[in-house]
């Protein structure tokens, strides 16, 4: 059974896919050319789905840590005998023009593992079994001169070893002694058959591949990371996870790196993440503008504009998410071959939410553009129709039900946050009517917001529950309605505002203070079992208190979720109320916006309280 614990696990990018390492040096997760694509090493989701694995032979204690300003990983091996070093990365690629905005253009799809021996003699082991399509092949692997290939598929792997690793039924495995100074580079290159064909590299080459893609991130990390506030090393450390989620090639940001992490173990609350919610991405770049200097904001716009280029209006709803080059049809089917995490099946691949209706992504993608406005110099003819259309469809859509922002599997009902959140699409483009070229359009926006708050404050606001609640009618709480004054949609220290934080805060939570998304036991998302905790929702807390000028009790709430990031900064969706383990898709992009935007909060309430 596969379950190694979520939070030993640590995020490698080149910002085309994405690797994990666990905290004993196996690359259990790896996809490769895109984060979407089938995996090559999925121990994460079964034993039997690949790995590979380069530690000490004998008994040994880790430690590990992201190489300042970067996402390359260094884990250091402590033996009886000797230090150990494994320095892991995808490699970027060089940083051609020296300003950061080209991480990953010149990806070459390569992983590097350097081994150094630091002090004394270790032994060290290797052990190599790759298995492409999520675990469904085992590949003939024949050795080449500096390395092993790979040939199963449509896929051609090469990896580049220094030493030579025997090979049994479609696994290698092989050892070897370093002394102190001694440093050895191998890697794996993947192509397609119609691609050029990967191959074995050299050394020097490795090296200066990580070197180049150490000076990358540093080279991105320098202009785009200037917040300087509490828990600085925290939000840089979010901003750079969140960069390392883009796709670059398209301007995509997938909300996760993994797929079927579950939200229960053993439940059936396991999705596919590596897509691109135009809810989680918008949340992205406004997080971005406050944990980095978000100059991708014109990658990200025009993506959108072209992923969406069905028309968009009254008549056709936005979709909600999109695969990383612009996909629509992301259809979800399982992977019966797989246990999954701690046996929590089904495994999923696809997303089934991609044809759901979710009024709310209208107000997420023009509130992102509100925010970035002055980041966004492209914004060609074809963009602004875009994002005036997306405020006519919220005009018209917002007396509609949908799915809301959980993507429930049940009945569609009239959700409050998908109101307010077009409620923040017609204020947005309201302020934005100039820029779009649309101000004839905004008395009938103007009159369609004002006419929606209404229709919240009456029908969203429940005096049995005594607060905002999930839907009209509903007495039911749920902590998007924190998000409220968090949009500027009202007050944060209005009476029934704050009744709804402290309701929250007092009835949504768990024995440790860290907040759920709703009570699955109402059945509304049409789902067996329970779920963990979300931080996201208790990042939403703590800065719903921080702008009602509550700063102490944000602070606590803030430093209690932002405890269960990992050894290296890292933050899953959930934590199970049980164990205080780390659950759901990992890293999870939400969670860390939420962490940046509750930090800021927080900041910049402390700043008001001084004047």
């Amino acid at each position: 059974m596969s379950g190694v614990p979520i939070a030993d696990h640590a995020l490698l990018s080149d910002c085309h896919s994405a690797a994990l390492v666990t905290r004993d040096g196996s690359v259990d997760w790896l996809c490769f050319p895109r984060f979407d694509s089938p995996s090559v090493f999925g121990r994460l989701l079964d034993d039997e789905a690949g790995h590979w694995s380069i530690a000490p032979a004998g008994p040994y204690t880790a430690t590990r840590r992201y190489l300042d300003s970067t996402l390359v990983l260094e884990t250091t091996f402590h033996t009886p005998t000797g230090t150990l070093a494994v320095t892991d990365a995808l490699a970027t690629g060089p940083n051609e023009h020296g300003h950061g905005h080209d991480l990953g253009v010149h990806a070459p799809h390569l992983l590097i593992r350097s081994v150094s021996c630091r002090d004394g003699e270790v032994d060290v082991r290797v052990s190599y079994q790759p298995r492409p399509e999520y675990g469904l092949l085992r590949p003939l692997l024949s050795p080449v001169e500096g390395g092993l290939t790979a040939r199963g598929g449509a896929e051609w792997l090469v990896l580049t070893t220094p030493v030579d690793l025997p090979t049994r039924n479609c696994d290698a495995d092989g050892g070897l002694t370093l002394r102190v100074g001694d440093e050895v580079w191998f890697a794996l290159h993947r192509s397609t058959l119609e691609q050029e064909p990967a191959r074995v590299w050299s050394q020097d080459e490795l090296a200066d591949q990580l070197a180049d893609t150490v000076q990358a991130w540093r080279t991105w990390s320098k202009p785009h990371q200037n917040y300087e506030g509490p828990w600085r090393d925290l939000v840089h450390q979010s901003g750079r996870v969140l960069q390392g989620l883009t796709f670059r090639p398209s301007g995509a940001i997938v909300a996760a790196a993994t797929t079927s992490l579950p939200e229960g173990v053993g439940g059936e609350r396991n999705w596919d993440y590596r897509y691109s919610w135009v809810r989680d991405a918008s949340f992205t770049m406004e997080a971005l503008w406050v944990a980095a200097c978000p100059d991708e904001a014109d990658d990200f716009f025009a993506f959108m504009t072209t992923a969406a280029a069905a028309a968009i209006g009254p008549e056709t709803p936005l979709q909600i998410m999109f695969g990383v080059g612009g996909e629509h049809d992301l259809s979800e089917r399982t992977l019966p071959h797989l246990r999954g995490w701690r046996d929590s099946r089904p495994v999923r691949v696809g997303n089934g939410a991609w044809n759901q209706q979710q009024i709310d992504v209208y107000g997420e993608l023009l509130g992102a553009a509100y925010r970035l406005a002055d980041k966004i110099t492209g914004m060609d003819d074809d963009m602004r129709s875009f994002l005036v259309a997306l405020a006519d469809a919220a005009a018209v859509r917002c007396h509609e039900t949908d799915q809301g922002i959980w993507e429930v599997r049940g009945p569609a009902r009239h959700f409050v946050y998908s109101k307010v959140m077009c409620w923040v699409a017609l204020d947005r483009a309201i302020r934005l009517a100039e820029r779009l070229q649309a101000q004839d359009r905004v008395p009938g926006w103007t009159a369609a917001r004002d006419e929606l708050r209404e229709r919240v404050l009456r029908d969203g606001w429940s005096e049995t529950a005594g607060a905002y609640t999930q839907y009209f009618g509903s007495t039911d709480l749920d902590a998007s309605c924190l998000m409220m004054p968090i949009v500027g949609f009202l007050p944060a220290d209005d009476p029934r505002m704050l009744a709804t934080i402290e309701a929250v805060a007092d009835r949504l939570t768990d024995d440790r203070g860290l907040v759920y998304r709703y009570r699955t036991s109402g059945g509304v998302d049409g789902l067996a079992g329970e779920e963990g905790t979300f931080l996201l929702c208790t990042f939403w807390l703590a800065q719903a208190l921080a702008e009602a000028g509550r700063v102490n009790r944000a602070t606590e709430v803030f430093e209690r979720a932002a405890a269960y990031a990992n050894d290296v900064g890292l933050l899953a969706e959930e934590i199970d109320p049980h164990t205080g383990e780390l659950l759901g898709n990992f890293p999870q992009a939400f969670s860390h916006i939420g962490l940046v935007n509750a930090a800021w909060s927080i900041t910049q309430a402390r700043h008001r309280a001084a004047l």
